[in-house]
């Protein structure tokens, strides 16, 4: 199930590094939006150039190119606090206080294996292509307007770690709940039923969220 689920926060250490991470959450979510609206325009201005002036926007694929990492990556953690990725909840929907918080430290701690992972791999596929004695610092670049690729490929893992950090964060919280026995964790998502999931998106969809 996919959607937002609500995050408690309170005083404790746990929560205000929650806190200060979703507010870098925020802006990089707010960048993956900007470049998609950007992209848009260019688009508009490349079809309107085409038809109008019979001259598209040059480098217009090597531009989305460019972009992709923004719309990929940057919003990746952001919705990773607000319970937003697609997961299957039909078993641990089922399952209530200790057993659930061992199953979220089990998938939690598999996920966060393999983003490190995805960091030391898209790191080194980023140092691949920085070369400080190449113009631009670039061995490779794309085809058409010879834009470096590299800024664009260091994006991954930037993004991937800050999925690290709040990859640790969450399951510092469900240890947290695992250990207290908690019913209502702070700084991880609250897993909501089917109808209370169903209300959240109903809600969000009226306008009475504004």
């Amino acid at each position: 199930m996919a959607g937002s689920s609500p995050v408690l926060t309170d005083g404790s250490v746990l929560s205000r590094l929650d806190q200060g991470l979703y507010k870098a959450e925020q802006a990089f979510a707010l960048v993956s939006g900007i470049t998609v609206f950007l992209l848009m325009v260019l688009a508009v201005v490349s079809v309107s150039g085409r038809n109008v002036l019979n001259a598209p926007l040059p480098g217009y694929v090597d531009w989305i190119e460019f972009a992709m990492p923004l719309i990929a990556f940057m919003g990746i953690s952001y919705t990773q606090r607000s319970g937003g990725h697609i997961r299957m909840d039909i078993l641990v929907g089922q399952l209530k206080g200790r057993p659930l918080w061992a199953a979220e430290i089990v998938t939690t701690l598999v996920t966060l294996l393999l983003i490190v992972l995805l960091i030391w791999g898209s790191w080194a596929h980023a140092m691949r292509s920085l070369d400080f004695a190449a113009p631009l610092w670039s061995r490779d670049s794309s085809i058409d307007i010879k834009l470096p690729l590299w800024p664009a490929k260091l994006l991954a893992p930037i993004a991937f770690s800050v999925l690290a950090a709040r990859l640790l964060l969450q399951l510092w919280g469900y240890c947290r709940a695992f250990a207290g026995n908690l019913t209502v964790p702070v700084a991880v998502p609250i897993t909501l039923s089917a109808a209370d999931q169903a209300a959240e998106e109903a809600r969000h969809v009226s306008g009475l969220d504004a």
